[in-house]
Protein backbone atom coordinates (compact mmCIF):
# COMPACT_ATOMS: atom_id res chain seq x y z
CA UNK A 1 0.00 0.00 0.00
CA UNK A 2 3.05 2.16 0.11
CA UNK A 3 2.65 3.49 -3.81
CA UNK A 4 0.45 6.13 -4.83
CA UNK A 5 -1.73 5.61 -1.22
CA UNK A 6 -5.15 7.40 -1.74
CA UNK A 7 -7.52 7.02 1.00
CA UNK A 8 -11.38 7.50 -0.02
CA UNK A 9 -13.51 8.22 3.19
CA UNK A 10 -17.26 7.57 2.67
CA UNK A 11 -18.61 7.51 5.98
CA UNK A 12 -22.43 8.40 7.26
CA UNK A 13 -23.01 10.77 10.00
CA UNK A 14 -22.79 10.08 13.65
CA UNK A 15 -26.09 11.25 14.60
CA UNK A 16 -26.25 13.90 17.43
CA UNK A 17 -22.17 13.98 16.92
CA UNK A 18 -21.16 15.04 13.48
CA UNK A 19 -22.35 15.81 10.34
CA UNK A 20 -20.80 12.97 7.74
CA UNK A 21 -18.99 16.23 6.08
CA UNK A 22 -17.20 16.62 9.83
CA UNK A 23 -16.38 13.02 10.09
CA UNK A 24 -14.56 13.17 6.74
CA UNK A 25 -13.10 16.15 7.99
CA UNK A 26 -11.99 14.72 11.65
CA UNK A 27 -10.66 11.18 10.07
CA UNK A 28 -8.45 13.28 7.36
CA UNK A 29 -7.10 15.24 10.31
CA UNK A 30 -6.20 12.45 11.99
CA UNK A 31 -4.71 10.42 9.17
CA UNK A 32 -2.60 13.09 8.29
CA UNK A 33 -0.93 13.57 11.56
CA UNK A 34 0.68 10.27 11.03
CA UNK A 35 1.03 10.77 7.29
CA UNK A 36 1.24 14.45 5.83
CA UNK A 37 1.32 13.75 2.43
CA UNK A 38 -1.47 11.60 1.94
CA UNK A 39 -3.97 11.69 -0.55
CA UNK A 40 -7.61 11.83 0.85
CA UNK A 41 -10.75 12.19 -0.97
CA UNK A 42 -13.75 12.67 0.97
CA UNK A 43 -17.12 11.56 -0.31
CA UNK A 44 -19.36 11.59 2.43
CA UNK A 45 -22.42 9.40 1.99
CA UNK A 46 -25.77 8.68 3.50
CA UNK A 47 -29.06 6.11 2.59
CA UNK A 48 -31.78 8.21 2.02
CA UNK A 49 -32.45 9.13 5.68
CA UNK A 50 -31.68 12.92 7.55
CA UNK A 51 -28.53 13.94 5.73
CA UNK A 52 -29.31 12.75 2.45
CA UNK A 53 -28.86 16.35 0.98
CA UNK A 54 -26.33 17.37 2.74
CA UNK A 55 -23.95 14.48 1.57
CA UNK A 56 -25.65 15.65 -2.31
CA UNK A 57 -24.59 18.94 -1.80
CA UNK A 58 -20.79 17.78 -0.06
CA UNK A 59 -20.33 16.16 -3.60
CA UNK A 60 -20.88 19.23 -5.88
CA UNK A 61 -24.82 19.56 -5.90
CA UNK A 62 -26.35 22.94 -5.42
CA UNK A 63 -28.31 23.32 -2.67
CA UNK A 64 -31.91 24.92 -3.24
CA UNK A 65 -34.44 26.08 -0.22
CA UNK A 66 -37.83 26.65 -0.28
CA UNK A 67 -40.69 27.38 2.27
CA UNK A 68 -43.19 24.18 3.07
CA UNK A 69 -45.49 22.75 5.76
CA UNK A 70 -43.92 21.10 8.41
CA UNK A 71 -45.00 17.81 10.13
CA UNK A 72 -47.76 19.82 11.91
CA UNK A 73 -48.57 22.42 9.09
CA UNK A 74 -46.34 25.54 10.35
CA UNK A 75 -43.70 26.61 7.43
CA UNK A 76 -39.89 25.76 7.60
CA UNK A 77 -37.71 26.23 5.32
CA UNK A 78 -36.45 23.08 3.47
CA UNK A 79 -33.31 21.89 1.17
CA UNK A 80 -32.78 19.83 -1.67
CA UNK A 81 -30.25 19.58 -4.21
CA UNK A 82 -29.78 19.92 -8.25
CA UNK A 83 -27.50 19.16 -10.39
CA UNK A 84 -27.27 18.46 -13.71
CA UNK A 85 -31.63 18.00 -14.07
CA UNK A 86 -30.91 15.57 -11.36
CA UNK A 87 -32.89 16.28 -8.08
CA UNK A 88 -31.80 14.90 -4.55
CA UNK A 89 -34.96 15.57 -2.26
CA UNK A 90 -35.34 14.49 1.47
CA UNK A 91 -38.48 13.75 3.12
CA UNK A 92 -36.83 14.55 6.23
CA UNK A 93 -36.22 18.19 5.45
CA UNK A 94 -40.22 18.60 5.67
CA UNK A 95 -41.87 15.96 7.04
CA UNK A 96 -39.26 14.45 9.91
CA UNK A 97 -39.12 13.99 13.64
CA UNK A 98 -36.36 17.07 13.16
CA UNK A 99 -38.92 18.88 12.56
CA UNK A 100 -40.87 18.83 16.14
CA UNK A 101 -40.48 20.79 18.70
CA UNK A 102 -38.41 18.71 21.42
CA UNK A 103 -40.38 15.82 23.24
CA UNK A 104 -43.69 16.69 21.00
CA UNK A 105 -44.84 13.50 18.92
CA UNK A 106 -47.81 14.33 16.94
CA UNK A 107 -48.48 10.25 15.42
CA UNK A 108 -52.19 10.49 14.30
CA UNK A 109 -51.92 13.97 13.00
CA UNK A 110 -48.61 14.52 11.24
CA UNK A 111 -48.51 15.14 7.53
CA UNK A 112 -46.43 14.57 4.76
CA UNK A 113 -48.14 17.57 2.50
CA UNK A 114 -44.55 19.75 3.28
CA UNK A 115 -42.31 16.57 1.03
CA UNK A 116 -44.56 16.96 -2.03
CA UNK A 117 -44.07 20.66 -1.46
CA UNK A 118 -40.46 20.11 -2.15
CA UNK A 119 -41.30 17.46 -4.87
CA UNK A 120 -43.02 20.48 -6.59
CA UNK A 121 -40.01 22.41 -6.03
CA UNK A 122 -37.69 20.56 -7.62
CA UNK A 123 -39.79 19.97 -10.45
CA UNK A 124 -40.26 23.61 -10.71
CA UNK A 125 -36.50 23.87 -10.72
CA UNK A 126 -36.58 21.73 -14.09
CA UNK A 127 -35.73 18.04 -12.71
CA UNK A 128 -36.16 15.40 -14.74
CA UNK A 129 -34.75 13.04 -12.11
CA UNK A 130 -35.88 12.74 -8.89
CA UNK A 131 -34.06 10.97 -6.07
CA UNK A 132 -36.49 11.02 -2.91
CA UNK A 133 -34.94 10.18 -0.03
CA UNK A 134 -37.16 8.65 2.52
CA UNK A 135 -36.33 7.94 6.16
CA UNK A 136 -36.25 9.74 9.97
CA UNK A 137 -40.31 10.98 9.68
CA UNK A 138 -42.75 12.06 11.91
CA UNK A 139 -45.73 10.93 10.02
CA UNK A 140 -47.67 7.47 9.05
CA UNK A 141 -50.14 9.25 6.63
CA UNK A 142 -49.27 6.76 3.70
CA UNK A 143 -47.70 9.57 1.68
CA UNK A 144 -51.95 11.20 1.15
CA UNK A 145 -50.28 14.48 2.46
CA UNK A 146 -47.65 14.50 0.20
CA UNK A 147 -50.33 13.52 -2.73
CA UNK A 148 -52.74 16.19 -1.64
CA UNK A 149 -49.44 18.80 -2.42
CA UNK A 150 -48.82 17.29 -5.62
CA UNK A 151 -52.85 17.69 -6.80
CA UNK A 152 -54.70 14.70 -5.11
CA UNK A 153 -58.07 14.98 -3.66
CA UNK A 154 -59.02 12.98 -0.12
CA UNK A 155 -62.53 13.58 0.76
CA UNK A 156 -64.89 12.33 3.17
CA UNK A 157 -68.41 11.41 2.72
CA UNK A 158 -69.60 15.24 2.98
CA UNK A 159 -67.24 15.35 -0.09
CA UNK A 160 -65.55 17.60 2.61
CA UNK A 161 -60.77 17.63 2.37
CA UNK A 162 -59.89 14.90 5.14
CA UNK A 163 -57.85 16.44 7.98
CA UNK A 164 -54.09 16.10 7.79
CA UNK A 165 -52.56 12.91 9.52
CA UNK A 166 -52.64 8.93 9.09
CA UNK A 167 -55.78 8.84 11.89
CA UNK A 168 -58.61 11.28 9.67
CA UNK A 169 -57.75 8.33 6.90
CA UNK A 170 -60.23 6.08 8.22
CA UNK A 171 -62.63 9.17 7.58
CA UNK A 172 -61.61 8.67 3.72
CA UNK A 173 -65.03 8.06 1.47
CA UNK A 174 -63.37 8.99 -2.06
CA UNK A 175 -59.75 9.40 -3.81
CA UNK A 176 -59.68 11.70 -6.76
CA UNK A 177 -55.88 11.08 -8.47
CA UNK A 178 -56.95 13.28 -11.81
CA UNK A 179 -55.75 16.36 -10.73
CA UNK A 180 -51.91 15.50 -9.86
CA UNK A 181 -49.12 17.53 -11.25
CA UNK A 182 -48.80 15.83 -14.92
CA UNK A 183 -45.09 16.73 -15.19
CA UNK A 184 -45.09 13.44 -12.83
CA UNK A 185 -45.31 11.57 -15.85
CA UNK A 186 -42.46 12.31 -17.44
CA UNK A 187 -39.79 12.63 -14.48
CA UNK A 188 -37.56 9.39 -13.25
CA UNK A 189 -38.89 9.68 -9.86
CA UNK A 190 -36.55 7.44 -6.96
CA UNK A 191 -38.00 6.09 -3.98
CA UNK A 192 -34.57 5.62 -1.87
CA UNK A 193 -34.97 3.63 1.41
CA UNK A 194 -33.17 1.08 3.33
CA UNK A 195 -36.34 -0.50 4.90
CA UNK A 196 -38.00 -2.86 2.30
CA UNK A 197 -41.78 -2.74 4.78
CA UNK A 198 -44.93 -3.42 3.29
CA UNK A 199 -47.75 -0.59 4.25
CA UNK A 200 -49.56 -2.46 7.25
CA UNK A 201 -49.60 -5.47 8.74
CA UNK A 202 -47.45 -6.94 12.04
CA UNK A 203 -44.19 -5.84 9.40
CA UNK A 204 -45.89 -2.61 8.32
CA UNK A 205 -45.47 1.14 8.55
CA UNK A 206 -47.62 1.44 11.66
CA UNK A 207 -46.43 -1.68 13.39
CA UNK A 208 -42.73 -1.64 12.86
CA UNK A 209 -41.99 2.92 13.01
CA UNK A 210 -45.44 4.13 14.93
CA UNK A 211 -43.90 3.44 18.61
CA UNK A 212 -40.68 5.67 17.01
CA UNK A 213 -42.95 8.22 16.44
CA UNK A 214 -45.01 8.73 20.20
CA UNK A 215 -47.24 5.96 18.93
CA UNK A 216 -49.02 3.86 21.51
CA UNK A 217 -50.64 0.39 21.46
CA UNK A 218 -53.90 1.74 20.54
CA UNK A 219 -52.74 4.12 18.23
CA UNK A 220 -50.82 1.99 15.77
CA UNK A 221 -54.32 -0.26 15.79
CA UNK A 222 -55.98 2.92 14.55
CA UNK A 223 -53.13 3.85 12.00
CA UNK A 224 -53.02 0.44 10.78
CA UNK A 225 -56.87 -0.09 10.21
CA UNK A 226 -56.40 4.03 8.77
CA UNK A 227 -53.51 3.03 6.13
CA UNK A 228 -55.39 -0.55 5.00
CA UNK A 229 -58.79 1.79 4.21
CA UNK A 230 -56.27 3.85 2.33
CA UNK A 231 -55.15 1.40 0.07
CA UNK A 232 -59.04 -0.38 -0.29
CA UNK A 233 -60.12 3.66 -1.05
CA UNK A 234 -57.53 4.10 -3.75
CA UNK A 235 -58.10 0.82 -4.82
CA UNK A 236 -61.67 2.30 -6.57
CA UNK A 237 -59.74 5.44 -8.28
CA UNK A 238 -56.02 3.28 -9.62
CA UNK A 239 -57.44 -0.80 -9.82
CA UNK A 240 -55.77 -3.65 -8.32
CA UNK A 241 -52.39 -1.78 -8.33
CA UNK A 242 -53.17 0.09 -5.57
CA UNK A 243 -53.33 -3.28 -3.48
CA UNK A 244 -50.16 -4.82 -5.19
CA UNK A 245 -48.29 -1.16 -4.14
CA UNK A 246 -49.11 -1.91 -0.69
CA UNK A 247 -48.06 -4.65 -0.28
CA UNK A 248 -45.11 -4.07 -2.31
CA UNK A 249 -40.94 -3.68 -0.49
CA UNK A 250 -40.58 -0.02 0.42
CA UNK A 251 -44.34 0.80 0.83
CA UNK A 252 -43.97 0.99 5.03
CA UNK A 253 -40.95 3.44 4.37
CA UNK A 254 -40.93 6.47 6.45
CA UNK A 255 -44.56 6.22 7.70
CA UNK A 256 -46.14 4.62 3.94
CA UNK A 257 -44.91 7.74 2.05
CA UNK A 258 -43.18 4.80 0.21
CA UNK A 259 -46.95 3.66 -0.66
CA UNK A 260 -47.48 7.35 -2.15
CA UNK A 261 -44.62 7.03 -4.17
CA UNK A 262 -44.80 3.88 -5.52
CA UNK A 263 -48.87 5.44 -6.92
CA UNK A 264 -46.96 7.87 -8.37
CA UNK A 265 -44.84 5.45 -10.37
CA UNK A 266 -41.21 5.60 -8.24
CA UNK A 267 -38.91 2.59 -8.22
CA UNK A 268 -37.99 1.42 -5.30
CA UNK A 269 -34.48 1.16 -4.90
CA UNK A 270 -31.93 0.28 -1.62
CA UNK A 271 -31.06 3.97 -0.77
CA UNK A 272 -27.52 3.82 0.01
CA UNK A 273 -26.81 1.84 -3.53
CA UNK A 274 -28.97 4.93 -5.60
CA UNK A 275 -27.33 7.79 -3.35
CA UNK A 276 -23.47 6.11 -4.08
CA UNK A 277 -24.97 6.23 -7.98
CA UNK A 278 -25.54 10.05 -7.62
CA UNK A 279 -22.50 10.66 -5.97
CA UNK A 280 -20.06 9.32 -7.96
CA UNK A 281 -18.66 6.53 -5.81
CA UNK A 282 -17.46 4.31 -8.31
CA UNK A 283 -14.72 6.47 -9.96
CA UNK A 284 -13.85 7.27 -6.64
CA UNK A 285 -13.71 4.13 -5.86
CA UNK A 286 -11.76 3.30 -8.72
CA UNK A 287 -8.85 5.62 -7.71
CA UNK A 288 -8.79 4.37 -3.45
CA UNK A 289 -6.38 2.23 -2.09
CA UNK A 290 -7.81 2.01 1.11
CA UNK A 291 -12.18 3.04 2.17
CA UNK A 292 -12.94 3.99 5.42
CA UNK A 293 -16.47 3.73 5.89
CA UNK A 294 -18.65 4.12 9.64
CA UNK A 295 -21.26 5.39 11.13
CA UNK A 296 -22.50 6.95 14.91
CA UNK A 297 -23.62 2.78 15.45
CA UNK A 298 -22.20 -0.09 13.93
CA UNK A 299 -24.94 -2.52 14.62
CA UNK A 300 -27.01 -5.11 13.44
CA UNK A 301 -29.50 -3.14 11.32
CA UNK A 302 -26.44 -1.63 9.74
CA UNK A 303 -25.74 -4.81 8.10
CA UNK A 304 -29.70 -4.55 6.78
CA UNK A 305 -29.19 -1.57 4.08
CA UNK A 306 -27.10 1.07 6.29
CA UNK A 307 -24.33 3.31 4.85
CA UNK A 308 -21.56 1.45 5.55
CA UNK A 309 -22.80 -2.09 4.39
CA UNK A 310 -23.39 -0.45 0.92
CA UNK A 311 -19.74 1.20 0.76
CA UNK A 312 -18.16 -1.93 1.99
CA UNK A 313 -20.34 -4.19 -0.42
CA UNK A 314 -18.93 -1.75 -3.16
CA UNK A 315 -15.61 -1.36 -2.31
CA UNK A 316 -15.28 -5.53 -1.44
CA UNK A 317 -16.61 -5.94 -5.01
CA UNK A 318 -13.68 -4.21 -6.34
CA UNK A 319 -11.06 -5.28 -4.35
CA UNK A 320 -10.38 -2.54 -2.15
CA UNK A 321 -10.01 -3.03 2.04
CA UNK A 322 -12.47 -1.39 4.05
CA UNK A 323 -12.19 -0.41 7.56
CA UNK A 324 -14.60 1.46 9.50
CA UNK A 325 -15.02 4.27 12.22
CA UNK A 326 -17.81 4.47 14.54
CA UNK A 327 -19.00 5.76 17.88
CA UNK A 328 -20.42 2.32 19.23
CA UNK A 329 -20.01 -1.26 17.94
CA UNK A 330 -22.37 -3.75 18.49
CA UNK A 331 -21.49 -6.31 15.76
CA UNK A 332 -18.52 -9.33 16.04
CA UNK A 333 -15.66 -9.44 14.40
CA UNK A 334 -17.22 -12.42 11.71
CA UNK A 335 -20.45 -9.90 10.71
CA UNK A 336 -18.25 -7.45 10.13
CA UNK A 337 -15.62 -9.38 8.03
CA UNK A 338 -19.00 -11.13 6.76
CA UNK A 339 -20.00 -7.44 5.53
CA UNK A 340 -16.89 -6.66 3.94
CA UNK A 341 -15.11 -4.36 6.82
CA UNK A 342 -11.57 -5.82 7.89
CA UNK A 343 -12.19 -3.79 11.31
CA UNK A 344 -13.99 -1.59 13.22
CA UNK A 345 -12.79 1.44 15.38
CA UNK A 346 -15.43 2.00 17.77
CA UNK A 347 -14.93 5.91 20.06
CA UNK A 348 -15.44 3.95 22.97
CA UNK A 349 -12.22 1.79 22.32
CA UNK A 350 -10.39 5.43 22.82
CA UNK A 351 -12.82 6.80 25.60
CA UNK A 352 -15.23 4.53 27.59
CA UNK A 353 -17.40 6.73 28.95
CA UNK A 354 -20.55 7.03 26.18
CA UNK A 355 -21.33 10.27 26.90
CA UNK A 356 -17.48 12.08 27.09
CA UNK A 357 -17.55 9.66 22.82
CA UNK A 358 -20.80 12.29 22.09
CA UNK A 359 -19.94 15.14 23.80
CA UNK A 360 -16.31 15.22 22.19
CA UNK A 361 -16.65 12.69 19.18
CA UNK A 362 -14.45 15.12 16.89
CA UNK A 363 -11.24 15.02 18.66
CA UNK A 364 -11.71 11.49 19.49
CA UNK A 365 -12.39 10.40 16.52
CA UNK A 366 -8.77 12.15 14.99
CA UNK A 367 -7.44 9.74 17.68
CA UNK A 368 -8.97 6.69 16.35
CA UNK A 369 -7.66 8.09 12.95
CA UNK A 370 -4.18 8.29 13.57
CA UNK A 371 -4.25 4.26 15.04
CA UNK A 372 -5.48 3.70 11.38
CA UNK A 373 -3.09 5.65 9.27
CA UNK A 374 -0.20 3.71 11.81
CA UNK A 375 -1.80 0.10 11.48
CA UNK A 376 -2.69 0.74 7.77
CA UNK A 377 -0.47 3.35 5.74
CA UNK A 378 2.64 3.17 7.86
Amino acid sequence: MNETRRVLIAADKFKGSLTAVQVAERVTAGLRRVVPDLAVEALPVADGGDGTVDAAVAAGFERREVRVAGPLGEEVTAAFALRDGTAVVEMAEASGLQRLPAGVFAPLTASTYGSGELLRAALDAGARTIVFGVGGSATTDGGAGMLSALGARFLTEAGEPVAPGGGALAGLARADLSGLDPRLSSVELVLASDVDNPLTGPKGAPAVYGPQKGASPDDVETLDAALAHFAKVLEAEVGPRAAEYAASPGAGAAGGIGYGALLLGARFRAGIEVMLDVLGFAPALDRASLVITGEGSLDEQTLHGKAPAGVAAAARAAGRPVVAVCGRLALAEEALHRAGIAHAYPLTSVEPDVAKCIADAGPILERLATRIAETHLS
